[in-house]
This record gives structure tokens, C-alpha cells and sequence, in this order.
């Protein structure tokens, strides 16, 4: 027990020598019944007090990890990583009829995405031609394009090597060729192209925007002239690689990897229009001529067909 007069949390010094002795009396000789259960409560109530005292004198333990107030220690920052509050969007990236499934941040520009692709595909930037509801500019970040979850990106290009191998012939032809049509007079001013222009403009015509340029509408591009001065439209299917052209008779379905050159020029006295080309052999008798084409469409169609990578 503790002495009346100790301070409180204090341990009395005969605490436990009066514990020791009484166990050390009950050993020396027999007690009785009584005297036992005496001996046994002052050594148990001596123990209490000094287990008590002891108690009073050590520190609190620490809280649990669980502990909520061991919690409100914690920094609220962000998520080791360094990407938290950037919203990401899934898609699928298909080249070479491969299918990649990738997340990417919604504020990615187009020239990032390309990054990406490459770090997917090795395909390098500069030989991408990464479509989505037409050409996907580079400067321009995916929300401002309008991508949503799941949506499809269509990449044509070939890496260096296969450029080199295939097309260095085709090059050389098309700049052969290029030449050789600088030195004749304008293509508007040809026999050949003058009894489809003397026809006029068509009254279903396509309103153009001079001086501007657009991507590629999502319909199909109508209202214009082939070579014999029959309705023609171009459909532009980016995610088979394809442009179909279209008469009222039938619809050819031509590969875009399969068209060697576009040609292109503006109409005389109707300069918010051009007449357009695409080379479908290695002559020019492949041409295949379209009439009233929308100014703001041309390099779109152009980039679209071709691909901003090739060399001519």
C-alpha cells in the first residue's frame, strides 16, 4: 500500500521490501488457513500499488496508425506519380491493322499524341499520319478536337526504311513529272479540261471559303465534275485507308496508299475553286481529273491522300 504521507505517483521505498517479507514468513513456517489468505492479499494489494505507481511515472503510448488523430498528420498532396487531377481518355490506336489500347491526358496536343504513338509503334513522328474525323492537327489538344472515350485513331505511315525502299523510284517520277508540268501553260486553259469548265459552276456546288483552310468535312464532298462532265463525289474512309469516288453509275474504292500524286490548281476567274487530280498510275494518262473543288478542302485532301511526310 501506498504511505499516507507519499506525494501521488510517487512509489513508497518499502513497497516492495514489506511484499518480500511477507512472502519470505509465509515460506519460513505453516500458516494457517487464515493467515495464508492474509498474506497472500497484503503481497497482491503491495504489487497493485507498485504496478500503479509505476503506471503513473511511464508515458502514454503512441496512437495506432489507424488512429485519426494520427492520420490528420498526414500531407493531403497529390498522388506519388505526379499525374493526379490530369483527365486521362482511353483509345485505341490502330496501325498496320494493329489494335493499342492506350490512356492519354484529354489535354494532350495532336504533336504529343504523336510522341505517344511513337513510343507504341516506333513510328516516328514525322512519318505519322494520325487521323481522327479527318487530320488531327498538331497544335490543337484532343479536347478541343472533340475526342471522347473509346474512340478510334487511325495512323498510316511507313518507317524510314520502308520509304526509302519503296518510294525513292516514285519520288524521282513525280518531280520529273512536276517539272515537266511547269513548263505547259495552265491546266484550266487545256483543251482537255476546257469543254468540262465551259460548262459553268454546278448549281449543287459546295460553298467555298477563300483563303481558308478546313478539315475535311465528315460528309462526303459533292456537287463537282469528272473529265466527262458527270456528277462526282469523294468520300474519304479513314479508318479503311480508302477514297471512294463516286458517280451515279458506280463508286471506285481506291486505297489512298495506292494514289501517287495530287495535283491541284485554281480556276481562272473562279480562284475560291480548283481542279484537282489524282495520279492513279505512272502517267498522266491515269489522272483522275474532279472539277469545282472548295478551296478551303485542298490541302486537307492533299494532307489526307498523301501525308504530310512524303517528300514532294
Amino acid at each position: 500500500m501506498a504511505a499516507a504521507g507519499a506525494p501521488d505517483g510517487v512509489e513508497e521505498p518499502g513497497m516492495d521490501t514489506e511484499a518480500e517479507a511477507v512472502a519470505a514468513e509465509a515460506s519460513a513456517r505453516p500458516l494457517s488457513c487464515v493467515e495464508a489468505e492474509a498474506a497472500a492479499g497484503a503481497a497482491a494489494a503491495a504489487a497493485e500499488d507498485s504496478c500503479e505507481a509505476r503506471g503513473r511515472l511511464q508515458p502514454a503510448p503512441a496512437q495506432p496508425p489507424g488512429d485519426p488523430a494520427a492520420q490528420a498528420s498526414v500531407s493531403n498532396g497529390e498522388d506519388a506519380g505526379g499525374g493526379a487531377g490530369r483527365e486521362l481518355v482511353d483509345l485505341k490506336i490502330i496501325w498496320n491493322k494493329t489494335k493499342h489500347d492506350v490512356k492519354v491526358p484529354l489535354d494532350s496536343t495532336g504533336s504529343e499524341l504523336k510522341q505517344k504513338i511513337h513510343s507504341i509503334t516506333g513510328l516516328p513522328p514525322a512519318m505519322q499520319k494520325v487521323m481522327y474525323k479527318g487530320l488531327v492537327p498538331e497544335d490543337k489538344t484532343l479536347r478541343e478536337i472533340k475526342v471522347t472515350s473509346g474512340a478510334k485513331i487511325m495512323v498510316v505511315g511507313s518507317t524510314i526504311n520502308d520509304v526509302l525502299a519503296v518510294n525513292t523510284p516514285k519520288d524521282a517520277a513525280q518531280q520529273d513529272a512536276k517539272a515537266e508540268e511547269n513548263k505547259k501553260e495552265p491546266l484550266c486553259r487545256q483543251k482537255q479540261h476546257r469543254k468540262v469548265l465551259d460548262k459553268g459552276k454546278p448549281e449543287d456546288v459546295m460553298p467555298s471559303v477563300k483563303g481558308a483552310q478546313e478539315r475535311l468535312p465528315t460528309v462526303p464532298l459533292s456537287g463537282m465534275y469528272n473529265k466527262s462532265g458527270g456528277k462526282v463525289r469523294l468520300t474519304f474512309k479513314l479508318e479503311q485507308d480508302q477514297l471512294w469516288i463516286g458517280t451515279k453509275e458506280r463508286t471506285e474504292k481506291l486505297p489512298m496508299g495506292s494514289i501517287k500524286n495530287v495535283v491541284s490548281e485554281p480556276i481562272e476567274g473562279h480562284e475560291d475553286y480548283h481542279m484537282m487530280a489524282f495520279q492513279l498510275g505512272p502517267t498522266e494518262a491515269s489522272y483522275y481529273w474532279v472539277y469545282w473543288v472548295p478551296t478551303q478542302y485542298v490541302d486537307a485532301i492533299k494532307d489526307t491522300v498523301l501525308g504530310k511526310w512524303q517528300y514532294f
